[in-house]
């Protein structure tokens, strides 16, 4: 007599394959995301860290390949229902309303919660995000970067995703900035949040990773314990030094 059939991961990527024209960007990955986890993806520029993570969004067709959440095949739906199953997606530029206000654009995003879910209230999202609430009437445009990475974020959580994807969220913000978003990154994970990240700041992977994916010409490389990369120096100089 068999057991109970385990819980899928909450992503489960499986030979995922993406092309720009004939150029094929990215060879057959496959990995998952747990309940609770953060996952990053690492490498040089154009390694693939970035496709990947709009590969899962369908912001690039897939070539080959599955995505799935919770069990569910995302893989060649159109971005707005994917979104609409549980993933949130923070791109790189952001894409702030940079005429609307903070909480104007905290609006835009909101979405009722699923049921048996914790769902993100302005309240909420100011308590995650602090520097926002005393912001909160200034128009996005005339925010910092740091500032405006955090509405970023904080915009897509209103969504109330399963599973956050993040793309370079450190990129051009100052030391004292990323470590403010490395305790966001830490508090969503404790809430349960699935998260991926593109990143090439190994100091902010150290701060919020449980694994890393190394990718290297659209492939994975070396997959493991972020604490086993940090420890190899020679692992780290193979695949990220520049």
């Amino acid at each position: 007599m068999t057991g109970p059939a385990a819980a899928p991961p909450l992503l489960a990527v499986e030979g995922l394959e993406a092309r720009y024209g004939r150029a094929r960007i990215l060879a057959g990955l496959t990995f998952h995301v747990a309940r609770g986890e953060v996952v990053v993806l690492l490498g040089r520029n154009g390694a693939g860290k970035s496709t990947t993570l709009k590969a899962i969004m369908g912001l690039v067709p897939p070539a080959a390949g599955r995505v799935r959440l919770e069990g569910r095949d995302l893989a060649g739906q159109p971005p707005f229902r994917i979104a609409r199953a549980g993933l949130g997606y923070v791109p790189e530029e952001r894409r702030i309303f940079a005429g609307l206000t903070v909480r104007e654009n905290l609006a835009v995003g909101m979405r009722p919660a699923p049921a048996g879910q914790r769902g993100w209230t302005e309240e909420r999202l100011f308590a995650l995000f602090p520097a926002l609430a005393a912001l909160r009437d200034r128009p996005a445009g005339r925010m910092s970067g740091g500032e405006q990475q955090m509405l970023a974020i904080a915009r897509t959580l209103a969504g109330n995703p399963r599973l956050l994807l993040l793309d370079e969220p450190s990129e051009g913000l100052a030391p004292v900035v990323v470590e403010r978003l490395a305790e966001a990154v830490r508090a969503l994970r404790a809430e349960g949040l699935g998260i991926l990240v593109s990143e090439q700041n190994l100091r902010l992977a150290a701060a919020v990773g449980d694994r890393a994916l190394i990718l290297e010409t659209g492939a994975i490389r070396w997959a493991g314990p972020l604490a086993t990369l940090l420890a190899e120096e020679a692992l780290r100089a193979r695949y990220l030094a520049v």
